[in-house]
């Protein structure tokens, strides 16, 4: 521990020497403390039950883990701002504004933030300020042109065009939400706009630049170019095809011929559309042929051909045809015009179009949204000052409850309180518990949580309503585990009273209390002998309905065997088969009597054992027998028993939280009588009015009980008698 006059209390919890922090004090000292005494060194962000809003303003460098440096600059942060550091040890749910320390600048902020709040949510009047109202950061900031978060939106200007100008910006580039709740942009989605802006518009200056070679047909080369692409591969098919007839004159006719592909379409409903005529040739083949406007084409091309040619006609030397040569300029005509769309910039914003595009850059909105933005950006003080102001709402409220799972876990070991790491209270098997913990990390849990001691119950928990699943870890601190089976289904309510379907998936068995680890050997031996007695008589009624089954086929067989024997005459001479030879072989009293005589000696041999018991304890005093009963208890409970105390008394809480990502510097020991209160047993009410009448019950024959106990007594008398007991002890 560090030098300090401050007198610290500790108190004798779980075993431990834990701090107690009792006064403001303690918190202004808090730094003082030696961190080997903190019950914990960090813990992590998610899946406790606090609100989330402290841990997240205390974790500081973001890695979701909150360490005992951070915890103690939030300690000095919220004292430095209240006027009384008792107040924490309150834990109230509002911040009054009186409790603000204004004697320093910060608190000053703090106080006119606190009050701006209030102002912006219409609670002028207010005299303290609650979590719910700063964590409702929209409605703080719905009414306010400008927020300080470097965001405008629509609503920041009353300049329609400049709105519509923001509006095309969210809808192409994209938005943030500003503090307010409404999609707005920044200076990153305004420089993204106007640089696509830019490259669009510089894009297309380059076709106007250079009209002549990319643009050749003027604003009709788009079209054009589409009707291109559609006819190209039909024209150079033809002019190929123009060359095999000059190359092999006999093969015009040839390639000329459509009788067969006619025929096979006659019968068909033929269009422009159809298939088979969109194959055909789009002209007649000749060698050296142009491509001829005016000569019959393909009816399944003749629209596009023909509007093709109104656009290129002043590219050809004759109206009418378009020569091999032609088509291969106007080709490369249309791959300047192709290389020209391949570059294409800007298509973001191409749906504005291009002449709205180059109004945007000529206008100054660029200029007004800048100062939109800085007019915004100067209020980004007073924004964080809101904001702050929530964090130490947060702290002042919750702050004490985390120092007290923290530094010491004086909330887990209270009665009527929770720790911040129990999930709710499962119900299972007429028993309630309340040490349920989240799992965040199984493959931990299955490594480290076995060192705890305790009897683990894993559940996988789903909920209805909102369409979730957890897995928690529920220790069973009490009552038997008899009924306790992996697929076996419970309960589970949160600690906001949400119900949750649980089912067991995993369990870790330890020792209970000393009295079930007592009844521990007789119940296992139960269930051993339960289990012998349902395996001999599982495998006697199989071999009962096997010996069953073979009797009633043999019986069938010899039926058969019977008829045929009618029909066909004896064979003498065919010797008999294995089968019947065995049927036909003699008893063996020998091999019988041989185990008859094994298990008259094995009786026997249990007897003589029996025997000895009975004799050795009837030799003994009567005073003596009561301790050899004992002795035989003891020999077989005890070591059940002293397992169990030395496992109870190594209980601890500290492997499971570490397994969920706790760093534990002190032991969380769960003693049997502490664990009595983690786990509630079902009890009738006292005053409660019960009918023990069961319609159900069994009948009972009370004269056969009666009748038996009579016997065993008459027969251990006799055997004292015969023994002569009663005259040694000189009741006779």
């Amino acid at each position: 521990m560090q030098n300090s006059n401050h007198i610290w209390k500790f108190s004798r919890i779980g075993g431990i020497n834990r701090v107690t922090l009792q006064s403001g004090a303690d918190l202004m000292h808090l730094q003082d403390l030696d961190q080997k005494l903190w019950t914990a060194l960090s813990c992590p962000v998610k899946g406790l039950e606090i609100d989330p809003e402290v841990l997240s303003h205390m974790d500081t460098d973001k890695d979701e883990k909150i360490r005992v440096p951070e915890v103690l600059a939030a300690v000095k942060w919220i004292l430095s701002l209240i006027k009384n550091p008792n107040d924490l040890l309150e834990r109230r749910t509002s911040l009054p504004l009186s409790a603000i320390n204004t004697e320093t600048e910060e608190g000053k902020i703090m106080l006119a933030s606190a009050k701006q709040i209030l102002i912006n949510l219409g609670k002028t009047d207010a005299k303290g300020i609650s979590r719910y109202e700063t964590s409702d950061i929209e409605k703080i900031f719905a009414d306010t042109k400008f927020n300080g978060d470097g965001i405008i939106t629509e609503l920041s200007t009353a300049d329609e065009s400049l709105q519509n100008f923001i509006k095309d910006i969210i809808s192409l580039i994209g938005s943030k939400t500003d503090h307010c709740g409404l999609p707005g942009i920044s200076e990153e989605e305004l420089k993204s706009f106007i640089t696509e802006c830019e490259a669009y518009s510089n894009w297309f200056l380059k076709a106007e630049e250079e009209a002549a070679r990319i643009r050749p047909f003027g604003d009709a080369t788009n079209d054009a170019y589409d009707l291109y692409l559609k006819i190209q591969p039909k024209i150079d098919d033809y002019f190929v095809r123009c060359k095999l007839a000059e190359f092999d004159p006999s093969s015009s006719e040839l390639l000329n011929s459509l009788t067969s592909r006619l025929e096979a379409i006659n019968d068909k409903n033929i269009s422009n559309n159809n298939e088979e005529m969109l194959s055909f040739p789009i002209s007649k083949i000749e060698a050296n042929r142009p491509l001829s406007f005016s000569s019959p084409i393909n009816p399944a091309w003749e629209n596009n051909i023909i509007s093709f040619k109104n656009i290129i006609q002043k590219s050809l030397k004759k109206e009418d045809e378009m020569t091999e040569t032609e088509w291969y300029d106007i080709k490369a005509i249309f791959k300047n015009y192709e290389n020209w769309l391949a570059e294409k910039e800007g298509t973001i914003i191409e749906s504005l179009g291009l002449e709205k595009v180059r109004e945007y850059l000529k206008s100054n909105k660029k200029e007004q949204v800048l100062d939109l933005i800085a007019q915004d950006k100067a209020l980004e003080k007073e924004s964080n000052n809101i904001i702050l102001v929530d964090k130490l709402v947060s702290y002042y409220c919750h702050i004490f409850t985390l120092l007290n799972n923290f530094v010491s876990f004086s909330d887990f070991y209270s009665p009527h309180k929770k720790g911040i790491f129990q999930a709710g209270t499962l119900y299972f098997d007429q028993r309630s518990c309340d040490l349920c913990i989240l799992v965040s990390d199984m493959s931990k849990h299955n490594i480290m949580a076995k060192n705890s001691g305790m009897y683990l119950v894993y559940f996988d928990c789903t909920s209805k309503t909102e369409n979730e699943k957890i897995t928690i870890v529920a220790a069973f601190t009490d009552g038997d585990v008899d009924n306790i089976e992996v697929g076996r289904n419970a309960l589970f309510y949160d600690n906001q009273g949400q119900d949750w379907d649980a089912t067991i998936i995993k369990i870790i068995e330890n020792p209970i209390s000393i009295r079930q680890a007592f009844w521990s050997p007789y119940r296992k031996m139960s269930r051993l002998i339960s289990k012998q007695i349902e395996k001999f008589a599982t495998a006697q009624d199989e071999k009962v309905s096997k010996s069953t089954t073979e009797g009633i086929e043999k019986a069938g067989d010899k039926s058969i065997s019977s008829t045929d024997n009618i029909s066909k005459p004896v064979d003498t001479a065919t010797p008999a088969t294995t089968s019947e030879t065995a049927k036909a072989a003699p008893f063996d009293i020998g091999k019988f009597a041989g185990i008859f005589a094994a298990i008259g000696l094995a009786f026997g041999a249990i007897g003589t054992i029996l025997a000895a018991i009975v004799g050795g304890f009837l030799a003994l005093t009567w005073w003596k027998m009561p301790l050899a009963i004992l002795g035989i208890i003891l020999l077989i409970s005890g070591p059940s028993m002293i397992l169990a105390w030395l496992k109870l008394r190594k209980r601890d809480l500290a492997p499971v939280l570490d397994a969920n990502g706790w760093a534990i510097n002190a032991r969380a020991k769960v003693n049997t009588v502490f664990g009595k209160t983690l786990t509630n047993l079902a009890r009738i009410p006292k005053n409660a009015k019960i009918n023990k009448k069961d319609p159900f019950k069994e009948k009972q024959n009370p004269i056969i009980p009666i009748i038996i106990t009579i016997i065993i007594i008459a027969a251990a008398a006799f055997s004292l008698w015969y023994w002569g007991f009663f005259t040694k002890w000189g009741i006779f």
